[in-house]
């Protein structure tokens, strides 16, 4: 198919938030996922689903929005900045789990698609991915989580995944600190390759890897036994996090920018943090091991789960 159907992505996209948070509710089935619709006064709306009562999680959001406008924000697009000012249409389903436990990684994952211009113009793209940021990292879940996000990519062609990994290391990076967000996965923006089909295919294989690469690595970790001075550098790291989407993420300023719904857009932030001026971790400490070794660039796939 050459032309985009809004109406098919659409549909997907809700479903594919439902099976989202099924998923994550088999991992803490103490989770509970309250539902806010709501309506965007520029046109759509969505809904917001977020948990902040579970056992495994801190605070867990899955968010649904279709939204229209008039005016295209240049945060929509890095590679066309001339459809800045065109109506538009945007819909996607974005998700970040924040767990309790400091040995389980908080995650992030989003696909959305976007149409530009009047009807009948042919102007579209997908974008999303998924990523890991632990604080105590695991060689053998980063692995995991790589070889998931590449066979994800691999029936679209094998050039995706690293083209994709790479975007993802340059784009969850703070430029003020010098340092990866986390261990990375996959980032695309503005694909539309081959036909809407195709981009389509690649946009649902991503998004529906996600799910049970997660879920696997949180039952393995989410008993881990932890102390206060665990929970103290979670806290700490997740300052990082914070740090970065409100400073960097392209979805939140263009959310902010096209008069979204606050509550939605700022949902990714964690619970608690806090920061410490000039913390050091001890060398040669699991603490220093997630900036010394986690957070460099590595090809995950060649990493052994044992190093």
């Amino acid at each position: 198919m050459d032309h985009p159907d809004p109406e098919i992505v659409c549909d997907w996209l809700k479903n594919f938030q439902s099976s989202v948070i099924a998923a994550m509710k088999g991992v803490d089935s103490s989770a509970s996922f309250g539902y806010d619709q709501w309506e965007r006064p520029g046109g759509g709306g969505g809904v917001s689903c977020a948990c902040t009562t579970g056992q495994v999680f801190e605070k867990a959001g899955v968010n649904f929005s279709d939204v229209q406008g008039t005016s295209l924000p240049a945060s929509a697009t890095a590679t066309r900045p001339q459809l800045a000012g065109r109506p538009f249409r945007a819909m996607g389903v974005s998700m970040v789990m924040h767990p309790r436990n400091p040995y389980c990684p908080t995650s992030h994952a989003n696909i959305r698609f976007m149409v530009v211009g009047e009807p009948g113009e042919n102007t579209w793209w997908f974008g999303g991915g998924l990523d890991l940021t632990p604080y105590y990292g695991f060689v053998e879940d980063a692995v995991e989580w790589h070889q998931q996000a590449a066979a994800a990519c691999e029936p679209f062609g094998k050039e995706l995944y690293p083209r994709f990994k790479s975007e993802c290391d340059r784009y969850f990076f703070l430029k003020h600190r010098q340092e990866a967000r986390g261990i990375g996965g996959l980032f695309f923006d503005d694909f539309n390759e081959v036909n809407f089909d195709h981009a389509f295919g690649l946009a649902q294989s991503v998004g529906q890897a996600y799910a049970p690469t997660y879920a696997a690595i949180l039952r393995k970790r989410h008993h881990t036994p932890y102390k206060e001075r665990e929970r103290q550098f979670q806290l700490y790291r997740r300052g990082r996090y914070v740090e970065f989407n409100l400073i960097y993420d392209r979805g939140t300023l263009f959310g902010l920018q096209s008069g979204g719904r606050t509550e939605s857009i700022l949902m990714s932030l964690p619970p608690l943090v806090r920061w410490e001026y000039n913390l050091q971790p001890e060398p040669g400490s699991p603490e220093a091991r997630l900036t010394d070794y986690f957070l460099k660039p590595r090809d995950w796939l060649n990493e052994t789960p044992t190093s």
